[in-house]
């Protein structure tokens, strides 16, 4: 019989991932909000990825719990499963890979975005952090209650490189969770293999069993 400890530390860990999904789809849901930081940070695709990715996540544990309840001898759902995590943590590397290359070049990247906003937008930008343009006083200045009086560059007042860090902690967590998963899943995969070999050759000897 499967452990109960390595059962327990299953479920706790298919907990997990139900969470992650759970999490994945409320942000991408509440994040789609109209903000301006928040929409100049995080773009309605990454919101939409992290939208699939939840939603794969839910369904892997959907898979997970028909797999888990199934009798010892039968396997399969349990061998679907981990194709299933197989393919989550593949999503998950091709979203945290994105957000990582996109940090590389963040100050540009957040420029071309800046440029690209409404003129109030960047009045409320420029209020909001006492700045004017981006990289320097003079570049895509809009006159604002803050510009009027004092010239301040957006880079110089924000730290982009902290704005995506929680996006990262979070990919490569959710990386954790499906990688830990699917080791627990071969692991009781193995030891309901183990069982049955041992009833098939018990049933050989006459149900004696071993000494």
């Amino acid at each position: 019989m499967v452990s109960k400890g390595l059962m327990a530390f299953w479920g706790v860990v298919d907990f997990c991932l139900l969470a992650a999904g759970a999490i994945s789809v409320a942000f991408s849901i509440i994040w789609r909000k109209s903000d301006v930081l928040m929409n100049m940070t995080i773009h309605k695709s990454d919101l939409t990825a992290g939208l699939v990715l939840g939603i794969t996540l839910l369904v892997t544990f959907a898979v997970s719990i028909f797999a888990i309840v199934q009798r010892n001898h039968v396997t399969i759902g349990l061998v679907v499963l981990n194709y299933a995590l197989i393919v989550d943590a593949i999503i998950v590397l091709a979203l945290g890979t994105r957000v990582w290359f996109f940090t590389l070049r963040e100050r540009n990247n957040f420029h071309e975005r800046y440029i690209l906003q409404s003129d109030e937008n960047i009045k409320f930008i420029q209020d909001k952090f006492s700045c004017c343009g981006y990289f320097n006083g003079s570049d895509h200045v809009v006159p604002s209650n803050f510009c009027s009086t004092v010239q301040t560059a957006f880079i110089n007042t924000l730290d982009p490189t902290d704005i995506n860090n929680g996006a990262n902690f979070c990919m490569y967590g959710f990386m954790a969770i499906v990688l830990v998963l699917l080791l627990a899943t071969l692991c009781v995969i193995n030891k309901r293999k183990e069982e049955e070999r041992f009833k098939k050759i018990d049933a050989k000897r006459g149900g004696k069993g071993f000494v």
